[in-house]
């Protein structure tokens, strides 16, 4: 976004982050954990389908997931959908609870803000109750998707959503302040819309996911994960 200016300053990438670093514009990463996944219950867990899966357009995979964005004081969880292939969020909802009933209203949203058929599109998402449990799994049948899940704790099996939650948390610091729900849902919303329209990704080829999702000629990035004996392919 800053190429065109910065050549004209003679500024490459790295001596700009140098400049950055210097003034303390960095963001740095937050090394909190808090764990929203219950997969000891009685419902059915599925097979992961995306793990050795070609990802080449727009709602071909949805990745879900629930991020604690709270406080002691006030609990808050946020449940996005993603589209695997550009990034964009489809769905999200701001809940001070981890009910199932919060994870869905992400889920409907998503499938509202769907132009495109669901045909063939694989939900994914870790072994989480809200996704094994009947009243998710009746929505996602009802609509024809196939469900795909984790098989175990491993980030990388669901590495799209940890990416988005960490920039949403990071760079747009949506989990910084001590406010209700209903002002936390405000700040989300006008985040994720930014986030949609503005925030560029690499493995968009620096498309912003918008631009992304609306075109299925470009093949987006991944990387392989090292240090495995399994070819695990994830996007971010």
């Amino acid at each position: 976004m800053l190429k065109e200016q910065l050549g004209v300053l003679k500024i490459g990438r790295d001596r700009f982050f140098d400049i950055l670093r210097a003034n303390h514009l960095l963001i740095i990463p937050k090394k909190s954990y808090h764990i929203t996944t219950n997969s000891h219950h009685r419902f059915r867990k599925h097979k992961n389908l995306v793990l050795d899966y070609s990802i080449t357009k727009p709602n071909q995979v949805w990745v879900a997931d629930i991020t604690y964005i709270g406080n002691r004081k006030n609990p808050s969880y946020l449940s996005l959908i993603t589209d695997a292939y550009s990034k964009k969020i489809m769905g999200h909802y701001v809940a001070d609870n981890l009910n199932t009933e919060s994870s869905l209203m992400a889920f409907k949203m998503a499938l509202k803000n769907n132009r495109s058929g669901t045909e063939s599109l694989i939900h994914h998402s870790d072994r989480g109750l809200q996704y094994c449990s009947n009243e998710y799994q009746r929505v996602l049948e009802k609509h024809r998707l196939k469900c795909s899940m984790t098989q175990n704790s491993d980030p990388y099996e669901n590495a799209v959503a940890e990416r988005i939650n960490g920039i949403l948390k990071q760079e747009f610091s949506i989990d910084k302040y001590d406010i209700e729900t209903k002002l936390r849902r405000k700040i989300v919303d006008e985040s994720i819309e930014i986030y949609n329209e503005m925030r560029p990704h690499f493995s968009n080829h620096y498309l912003t996911p918008n631009q992304m999702h609306r075109q299925s000629e470009i093949r987006m990035r991944t990387y392989k994960r090292k240090n495995t004996c399994k070819n695990v392919f994830a996007s971010v």
